[in-house]
């Protein structure tokens, strides 16, 4: 369904209308969730946000999204966040549409971009591996041409929700000549494909949230090659750039905000002024996170390159998020270390998990400190 052009209604009656959406359609057993809900969970919410064509917003109508602007974005953010709606599945709506947009053929677009639509497709990301992390060109994963395909084989690691994704697009090495950059490229291999295996990894909160992905001689159609033979590090740095700006998402800050406040009413914390600082502090980091993230949005709905500033939106959500919940496991005082939901003053939290899952992300997207680096000789211009 092709939703309505949502743009030229009013700000405030667009978000009347998000409040409503959510209202009546959003499961409420799943308002903030603080782990990364699986596709069993979500699969019903993404096929009702289908239905009604809200599933890709960052997609131009004509492709099937809403085509929103950035106000608009904006809102629809804020308002995910205050009602604790859960992240779907998405990388196909936030990294694979947008990719396929820009390098994909006219044949990749009309046979993937519907898909991932309707949910019929669920994508997962190939691109860590166990000694190429931050430093991915040195990835080792090789697709060697064969006929009309390429032989795949290598590991992956760190792969959000495989065991839960139908397909996975990866980078591998096609060429050993010239630079490491050079010779990478892109592609879009079925997870059900002969030779794959995916290994959940429990991670410290005791979620398989993540997995090794092993391909043992794969076949891959070439016609599943993205941007061109030995272009795949083009395709990577504009997908790593959308990346950069949904981990940049004031999102997962915000619900650390939200408990942390709910917390902090229940004990009476906003009586003492030493608290009140610091929370007022946290509370201003995230406006700064907000106008940053939507400033790159405009970039991004406008078609336009991202420049490698985007690293201080990935830096300034994930270092936020982290003293967001170290401060909530100190409001918590014995519960800090408890984990699960604990009855405080009579608030239901869990301050754990959100720590927990703060801990990585000053790591995964590219560390903070390969984001400085960036920021430092790209950016600044700053000698090595």
């Amino acid at each position: 369904m092709t939703p309505p052009d949502f743009n030229a209604l009013g700000d405030d009656d667009f978000r009347a209308r998000v409040r409503e959406f959510f209202a009546q359609h959003y499961p409420p057993h799943l308002r903030f969730v603080l782990r990364r809900a699986r596709l069993a969970e979500m699969k019903a919410w993404y096929l009702t946000l289908s239905r009604h064509g809200w599933i890709a917003p960052n997609w131009p109508r004509e492709y099937g999204g809403m085509g929103l602007d950035t106000g608009k974005m904006i809102i629809l953010l804020e308002e995910t966040e205050r009602y604790g709606v859960s992240r779907v599945p998405d990388h196909g709506i936030v990294q694979v549409g947008p990719i396929l947009m820009k390098y994909g053929t006219p044949g990749q677009q009309q046979f993937y971009l519907p898909k991932i639509l309707t949910g019929e497709h669920i994508w997962g990301q190939g691109y860590s591996e166990p000694n190429a992390g931050s430093d991915l060109a040195s990835l080792a994963t090789s697709a060697v041409p064969d006929g009309d395909d390429f032989i795949v084989n290598g590991q992956k690691i760190w792969t959000t929700l495989a065991h839960d994704s139908t397909h996975i697009y990866l980078l591998a090495r096609t060429s050993r000549e010239g630079k490491k950059q050079e010779g990478i490229s892109f592609l879009l291999v079925d997870a059900a494909s002969p030779g794959i295996t995916i290994r959940p990894i429990r991670n410290i909160a005791g979620h398989e949230e993540f997995c090794e992905v092993f391909f043992d001689n794969v076949r891959v159609p070439q016609a599943n090659l993205v941007g061109g033979l030995n272009k795949g590090w083009t395709v990577a740095k504009a997908l790593l750039s959308f990346e950069r700006i949904n981990i940049g998402s004031p999102r997962r800050p915000q619900y650390a905000l939200k408990r942390l406040e709910q917390l902090a009413h229940a004990k009476g914390l906003f009586e003492d002024p030493g608290f009140v600082d610091k929370f007022t502090a946290l509370e201003l980091d995230l406006a700064d996170l907000g106008s940053l993230y939507a400033r790159y949005v405009e970039v991004v709905k406008r078609g336009e390159e991202l420049g490698q500033e985007v690293s201080m939106l990935k830096i300034w959500a994930m270092e936020a998020w982290q003293r967001l919940t170290d401060l909530l496991i100190e409001t918590a005082h014995e519960y800090g270390g408890m984990p699960g939901e604990h009855s405080m003053d009579g608030v239901d939290v869990d301050v754990l998990s959100p720590f927990y899952y703060a801990r990585p992300g000053t790591i995964y997207g590219g560390s903070s400190e390969i984001q400085r680096n960036i920021l430092a000789k790209y950016v600044l211009k700053l000698p090595s």
